[in-house]
């Protein structure tokens, strides 16, 4: 390969000879040998330029003219030779014998194993990386590309004297330069370009006259939608070549340019047909299986199985399927849609939208997970509905893809979920006939002819039981109503129930099933339906079903189901298996159940109509508040040992969960989060509401984490609400408390102030102490970022005296670290220093890991700010390891901010770009716009400190917008940034 040293050929020692540890060589970096895992001393740096000449001249013999001019060119020591004799007699004694030879006058290395040598193996991986990007494989591609360029360590022959190692080095780097180009370029065409302008922008500084990765940059910028940041990359490599080179960009570049100027579609998504492909392309293969005793309807099948076979000629095939719930949309639907797949190679998604319950699901939500179904990246999906609309649209372009759309609430809901590309097709089904949605094949699907719904009765209950009561069977279906999940239902309970005739089944549905020759449409005729099921039900399986029916949330686990129903989670997993097995509940996954949302609502009317007495309704969901309070003061306590809040929450009945580890309780908390937040919402009322209050504040990672923050919030609103409307002066505090916190750490600084202000006087009033504590904090906090210095000393001051007087030492560390960076901002780095350090060391000696890393955190900043920049990196980095583990996004974003401004401060711009922009993409969608930026200014710095002075205008201007809109004082420092390249 041109440019490239040759190596040694490499053959498998003889099978005949005796086994021996294998010999490994490494070059792309120190040059080091092993055998097996044991090191082996290669002695002096001449020494090691020996092995490495030998090494890199593919076996052949080196004369020793040749070996003399490597290891010291034309000032060679008048004892050369014996010196080069020397080392070759010490390194044969440390290698095996038959591995440096003598030959002809001169040495060579021989007989080397497969992989021995570190630069042949990254060849034979960047040659399988090639083949794979011809084939089209790009993600095998990348993948083997990225374990070539891990076998480079530093610098390469590093500390290896001589011209020759030199000139090697030289190339090899050159050659890796070349590797890291092609696997970013394939990062690209993957979608994956967030992620890529972090590296090309350390790239582009560390080597700012390699056009190619400028190039790069500009595109990666451009499809990250940074279309001025992309421009002033081409004027910065411009000005650079001129100043340096006196050459203008090479027509590469300047073309790249012109399309970016004039908006070329054909930059806009990747070269390659998928956004992140695999090994194959993405093939969503998304369909529910369809039911083996499938029945009937053999019409509507043959119809809507013409219009998706006619989709390849149309710009897209749309069906909407109709009807009351039960009515068999969704069998339907999933059964034609498995016959139809032949027809759609490239995938078929599917989706319950929900619409028949009070929170249909929303399509930009929707479209992100199409998209990633699709092997789009998450970073590659936009936030808006519209621009995910699009982004899907494109995926879908040339593509043949099936999506079923199940359960929509109504067109709105299901428009921007169409493919709307020519070979494409979609089912829709829904309550709801879609009149207004254009161009839509509507079908009505009624209820099952006699004769169907005999023979799906037949197929479940078995030939032999029905066959000798045709009758009865005939009068079970017609009191079902003709409705195929009224017959499921009731043909399943009889299938489970082998004593029973069909004439008994008959006999139970007589009396009760008069309303359904009445009620011929819409709900009531599904709640007759679920009637026959529900009447079936032991005395224990009809109490489960009704008491779960109470929760809120879309599912519900093993363990809240037990809290609820107020057993065991033996007892309560029989139950529900057995709820499963009737079809009134679903099984979402190991552990997990959940309702159809008509059944739920069902359940919820049979809980309203029979539980006795009516209290053990609210008791019920009581139970459920319990379990998550418990269960979440524990998680708290778990990752804040020490920390008084779990004293000051309500008192709970039993006790929540226990976890063996920080990891489990987060696990939990988070994949809780959903169903948790619905809780606290639904018991926004009476005896309920200081617990729903208490339970939010416990659980405030999920709003700190930014995870959650927009529910979390909204649920606070709510409860804050509540509690005013109730005149619950002590409930309203504390809501107003956790309101306030949320909104802080969702940047809502106006808005948090006010309701912390008002939390410390609810607070005060009803001798609520931590409450205050925090609510001087947060106040403390807000005034800092409004750069009100003597306001937010008073309050954090306060804050840590508070905080102790109510015993509670782990509380007062947040204060005393945030006291830290108000005394580094204000010109007392070292007081700043010592604030932190005792704040970091309180929570270090009560072991907490989570707080530990926000004491880290300012210490960090206080350290960087004094001129210990290693220390600061370090305290940072650890912070930075901690709450990636934790998944705190946001904390993670401002953390690598934070060392980006230290390594600022220690000279090293490349690297604090490189960190600035992982700080950008992390808090993408959260933290707020005051921390965008502040991030996007650290940014701007740090681009100007390579010499990308155009992108750091994009970026300081950016931010300047966010300053002014949101009246920041930081909008003066801004201007004071651009007024100087303005001017020049």
């Amino acid at each position: 390969m041109d440019g490239v040293p040759r190596v040694p050929e490499q053959r498998r020692p003889d099978s005949s000879a005796e086994p021996e540890l294998p010999l490994r060589f490494s070059v792309l970096g120190p040059v080091r040998a092993w055998r097996g895992e044991e090191s082996l001393p290669m002695g002096s740096p001449q020494q090691r330029a020996l092995l490495a000449a030998l090494l890199l001249r593919e076996g052949r013999t080196a004369t020793a003219a040749e070996l003399i001019d490597a290891l010291w060119g034309e000032e060679s020591p008048s004892q050369a030779l014996a010196a080069l004799r020397t080392y070759a007699s010490r390194l044969r004694k440390v290698l095996d014998p038959d591995v440096l030879v003598s030959e002809s006058g001169g040495y060579a290395i021989r007989s080397l194993g497969e992989g021995a040598l570190d630069l042949v193996v990254a060849q034979e991986l960047a040659t399988e990386a090639e083949k794979a990007r011809g084939a089209g494989d790009l993600c095998h591609a990348r993948e083997v590309l990225g374990r070539a360029l891990a076998l480079w360590d530093g610098e390469v022959l590093a500390g290896v004297p001589g011209p020759y190692a030199s000139s090697q080095r030289v190339r090899l780097e050159e050659r890796r330069l070349q590797l890291l180009e092609s696997r970013l370029d394939m990062d690209l065409e993957q979608g994956c370009h967030a992620e890529a302008v972090s590296e090309l922008t350390a790239l582009t500084a560390a080597h700012p006259l390699r056009e190619r990765l400028r190039e790069l940059l500009m595109l990666a910028l451009y499809r990250s939608g940074r279309q001025a940041e992309a421009l002033a990359v081409y004027a910065d490599t411009r000005r650079l070549l001129a100043d340096e080179l006196g050459v203008d960009p090479r027509p590469g570049l300047r073309d790249l340019q012109q399309r970016i100027l004039q908006a070329d579609p054909g930059l806009a998504e990747p070269s390659s047909p998928q956004p992140q492909p695999a090994a194959a392309p993405v093939r969503p293969a998304q369909l529910p299986a369809t039911v083996p005793d499938f029945t009937g309807r053999a019409s509507f099948v043959s119809e809507l199985g013409e219009v998706l076979a006619s989709a390849e000629g149309r710009v897209m095939a749309v069906s909407a399927l109709a009807g009351i719930g039960g009515v068999g949309k969704t069998t339907l639907a999933v059964h034609v849609a498995h016959q139809a797949r032949g027809a759609f190679p490239d995938g078929q998604l599917y989706v319950d939208l929900q619409g028949a319950g009070s929170r249909a699901a929303e399509p930009e939500t929707v479209l992100g997970s199409f998209l990633r179904a699709l092997g789009t990246a998450d970073s590659a999906i936009p936030d808006s509905l519209e621009e995910r609309a699009a982004l899907y649209r494109s995926v879908l372009d040339g593509r043949r893809v099936l999506v079923l759309l199940d359960n929509a609430r109504d067109a709105a809901q299901v428009r921007p979920l169409l493919p709307g590309t020519e070979g494409c097709a979609a089912l829709v089904t829904s309550r709801m006939r879609m009149v207004d949605l254009a161009g839509a094949h509507l079908v009505d699907l009624d209820v099952m002819s006699p004769d169907e719904a005999l023979a799906l009765f037949t197929k479940i209950v078995g030939e032999e039981r029905v066959g000798s009561e045709r009758d009865a069977a005939l009068d079970v279906v017609a009191a079902c109503g003709f409705l195929p999940l009224a017959i499921r239902i009731a043909a399943s309970r009889l299938a489970a129930r082998r004593t029973w005739t069909v004439s008994v089944l008959a006999a139970k549905l007589a009396d009760e099933r008069r309303r359904l020759d009445e009620l011929q449409a819409g709900d009531l005729a599904v709640k007759a339906t679920f009637e026959l099921g529900y009447g079936q039900l032991e005395p224990a399986q009809a109490r489960a079903f009704r008491l779960l029916g109470l929760a809120d949330g879309p599912d519900i686990s093993l363990a809240a189901a037990a809290a609820v129903l107020d057993l065991g989670v033996e007892e309560t997993e029989d139950l529900l298996e057995s709820l499963v097995d009737t079809s009134l509940l679903e099984s979402a996954a190991p552990g997990r159940y959940r309702f159809h949302d008509l059944v739920r609502l069902y359940a919820r009317a049979c809980a309203e109509r029979d539980e006795w007495p009516p209290e053990e309704r609210g008791a019920a969901v009581s139970r459920l508040l319990d379990f998550y309070l418990a269960t979440a003061a524990g998680v708290y306590a778990i990752e804040r040992p020490g920390d008084r809040l779990v004293d000051h929450l309500y008192p709970t009945g039993p006790a929540g969960l226990a976890f063996p580890d920080r990891q489990a309780a987060r696990d939990w908390l988070y994949s809780e989060a959903v169903p948790l937040l619905a809780c606290v919402r639904q018991s926004a009322q009476g005896k309920t509401l200081g617990r729903a209050i208490d339970l939010l504040w416990a659980s405030v990672d999920l709003a700190e984490s930014g995870a959650h923050s927009k529910e979390y919030e909204a649920s606070a609103t709510t409860l804050r609400d509540a509690a005013r409307t109730a005149g619950d002066v002590r409930a309203e505090g504390r809501a107003s408390v956790v309101l306030s916190n949320a909104r802080l750490f969702s940047g809502l600084f106006d808005l948090a102030y006010p309701e912390a202000q008002e939390a410390i006087q609810l607070a005060e009033a009803t001798d609520d102490p931590l409450p205050s504590c925090w609510a001087a904090n947060i106040i403390g906090s807000i005034a800092f970022y409004k750069n009100r210095h003597s306001e937010a000393e008073r309050y954090f001051s306060q804050a840590i005296d508070k905080f102790r007087g109510c015993g509670d030492v782990a509380g007062s560390a947040s204060p005393l670290c945030n006291l830290s960076r108000l005394h580094l901002a204000t010109g007392r780095a070292d007081t700043a220093v010592a604030l932190a350090r005792q704040g970091t060391d309180i929570y270090q000696e009560l072991g907490h890991t989570l707080r530990g890393a926000n004491g880290r955190y300012a210490l960090g900043m206080a350290l960087g700010k004094t001129g210990q920049h290693a220390e600061a990196s370090e305290q940072l980095e650890e912070a930075l390891r901690v709450f990636r583990d934790s998944r705190q996004r946001l904390w993670e974003g401002m953390t690598l901010c934070r060392l980006a401004e230290v390594e600022l401060d220690a000279r090293k711009p490349a690297l604090a770009a490189s960190n600035a922009e992982m700080a950008l993409t992390v808090l993408r969608g959260i933290g707020g716009e005051w921390r965008r930026g502040h991030v996007l200014t650290v940014l701007g710095r740090a681009l100007n400190g390579i010499g990308h002075s155009g992108r750091a205008q994009v970026c300081w201007r950016e931010a300047l917008e966010i300053y002014e809109r949101l009246d920041s004082p930081e909008a003066v420092e801004v201007r004071g940034l651009l007024t100087p390249v303005a001017a020049a």
